[in-house]
């Protein structure tokens, strides 16, 4: 049986914790998405990670953030990933659809963007047959939330919203 993959929509505070070219001054200094999912690979629950966001620019940053506060710290925990977009590409709102477009179904997508974006990402996510958890709130409105209930259910995928705020 293959390991489900993941990609990581959104590569600020609650997946990385580098915000604005440092690590964040919260509690979230090393994210807690994207430790999650590289303690879960390292026990060999999940396959191949990806991470997406709108600038690639960032991405050098990002790994060297993850190299020294999370590789170097916890026992060597890898955090190596594929990044969409390229490391080159300054600026690419939809890199997450290349991203996507590597996954197979089953695999799973976790979406840390702006509220107004998780509709649409997550209805690219489960048209493709992608397992979805979406930060809170899971969309804007009732209509939005009637509309990906019934494609989650067309798809047969599970679609779950994450709420950090509970356990602050």
């Amino acid at each position: 049986m293959s390991k489900v993959n993941v990609l990581m929509v959104g590569t600020g505070e609650y997946t990385t914790g580098y915000v604005h070219g440092a690590a964040a001054k919260s509690d979230k200094r090393v994210g807690v998405v994207a430790l999650t999912m590289f303690d879960l690979r390292r026990r060999g629950l999940l396959g191949t990670l990806r991470m997406a966001g709108t600038s690639g620019t960032k991405f050098p940053g990002i790994r060297a953030h993850l190299n020294d506060n999370v590789r170097d710290v916890y026992r060597d925990l890898p955090t190596d990933f594929e990044s969409f977009p390229d490391d080159d590409v300054s600026s690419d709102p939809t890199a997450f659809l290349a991203a996507m477009d590597q996954m197979q179904a089953g695999d799973v997508v976790t979406v840390f963007t702006p509220d107004d974006s998780h509709f649409a990402i997550a209805c690219h996510a489960v048209e493709r047959g992608l397992h979805v958890l979406v930060a809170k709130p899971l969309v804007k409105t009732f209509d939005e939330h009637q509309q990906l209930l019934t494609l989650a259910q067309k798809h047969d995928v599970l679609v779950a919203m994450e709420v950090h705020k509970r356990w602050d």
